[in-house]
């Protein structure tokens, strides 16, 4: 830890040093995010205390600090039914400089687990497109279910390497993030592990890493486009060493005015830092902007193929209004509703592009969870709509049947305070669960 502190030394005056290291004799932050995709605030203060309007985080407008590192739980109905994201506060701070607005095109470029991700998507608010990017598959498989679970509709999610799907998808975004992987300081003190795995020679090892996914990411954003970069680090290497060494060779490319109100200027002008002494555990982010002015657009587009009857007939049984999905894609007997917004995604590594809506068996078609927990409950025909303090919430979660209206039959969505959470197949008064069983709760 001596060598660590040495290391700050270098970066804050001896008064700020000392205050840095009174913060790690405290406990960390702990935060959380509204997924406004399927919540909103006030609707969350009222159904749990842990967290309240004083709480609010500066570096997010829906973020907010929990009240206890117990207050809520991976386990909380609300937390499965999407209606927030744990997010570390000051990680919420670079898409807020990313400022994603309704109808920009967006990559995340290094995206797993999906907080940032899923905070641009609320942002989007379901309309243009938020591509997400994890180059480790086990962790694109996590992306995918956080998407599923905020329920993200306009969203194609791959696994890919940076360089080939930006030089595949040259110049078609507004906006790019490179949350870049990083030494981690700034989780040393959430997570003593990392200190163990820390060194000077693994931060120089990162920056060279950071700056060749950031050419990479140069090439997907289009001219007057946005792109900002973010580590969870103080290293300087990391941090304005890669931005310094990025805008040498990039003379395209310019710092944007940092005007928010979070955290501080970094070492080099129009960056931002946070220090834990400033609300979060650390972050580094500065937003660039490539010169000129060029529409981003995808040169193919993926249409619908297709869709036999047995599924546009379920569609409209289940729902009052099939607009949502009208843009229907199928490969392998799996039936997908496309984002509005949807590019060829031939050979770009996709693992998924919107919802998932089912599978088409033999003689009949099998609805996914997904479907279910994306779904408008206002349009669903049969939803069961559950209060919190319900006991029936529980057993459903643990995948156990539950009684249900004998006015329902046949599919039907079930919801937790209007928030949708997944689906089950009434019959006489009856709800077989569909909860997945890799979701459920076990104890």
């Amino acid at each position: 830890m001596n060598v660590f502190f040495n290391r700050m030394s270098t970066l804050l005056s001896q008064r700020e040093l000392e205050d840095f290291k009174k913060e790690y004799e405290k406990p960390s932050y702990i935060g959380v995010r509204v997924n406004t995709l399927k919540a909103n605030e006030n609707k969350l203060f009222s159904l749990t205390d842990a967290f309240s309007e004083k709480d609010r985080t500066p570096f997010c407008e829906n973020g907010f600090y929990l009240k206890s590192k117990d207050a809520l739980s991976g386990n909380h109905p609300l937390h499965h039914a999407g209606a927030f994201y744990f997010q570390e506060p000051s990680a919420m701070s670079a898409v807020s400089l990313l400022d994603p607005q309704k109808g920009d095109k967006v990559l995340d470029l290094c995206a797993a687990p999906g907080g940032k991700s899923t905070q641009i998507a609320a942002a989007l608010d379901g309309e243009g497109l938020i591509w997400s990017n994890e180059i480790v598959k086990s962790r694109a498989n996590i992306l995918l279910s956080n998407f599923e679970r905020t329920g993200i509709r306009n969203a194609v999610i791959s696994n890919s390497d940076p360089e080939t799907l930006c030089s595949m998808l040259e110049g078609c975004f507004d906006k790019v993030l490179v949350d870049a992987p990083c030494s981690g300081e700034g989780m040393i003190r959430r997570d003593p592990d990392a200190l163990t795995q820390w060194s000077v020679e693994h931060t120089l090892s990162c920056a060279t890493r950071q700056l060749k996914i950031l050419e990479s990411a140069k090439k997907a954003l289009r001219k007057g486009g946005i792109l900002v970069y973010s580590t969870c680090t103080f290293s300087k290497e990391e941090n304005e060493g890669v931005i310094e060494a990025f805008l040498k060779e990039n003379p395209d490319f310019e710092l944007t005015d940092f005007s928010e109100s979070f955290g501080r200027e970094g070492l080099i002008k129009n960056t931002c830092r946070i220090y834990p002494m400033d609300g979060g555990e650390g972050h580094f982010a500065a937003r660039l902007r490539k010169k000129g002015d060029e529409k981003g657009v995808f040169s193919e587009q993926i249409a619908s193929n297709k869709v036999p009857s047995l599924v546009t007939d379920f569609l409209k049984e289940i729902f009052k209004d099939t607009t949502p999905y009208q843009k229907l894609y199928i490969k392998d007997g799996l039936v997908y509703a496309l984002p509005e917004i949807c590019p060829d995604l031939r050979s770009k590594h996709v693992i998924r592009a919107g919802i998932l809506v089912g599978t088409i068996k033999k003689n009949y078609f099998e609805p996914a969870h997904a479907l279910f927990a994306s779904a408008d409950i206002e349009n669903l025909k049969n939803v069961m709509n559950l209060s919190l303090s319900d006991p029936r919430v529980l057993r459903f979660l643990k995948g156990e049947e539950i009684d249900a209206e004998t006015s329902l039959k046949g599919y039907c969505g079930v919801a937790i305070e209007g928030i949708p959470l997944g689906f089950g197949k009434v019959s006489s008064g009856k709800l077989k669960n569909k909860y997945p069983k890799g979701l459920r709760i076990r104890n």
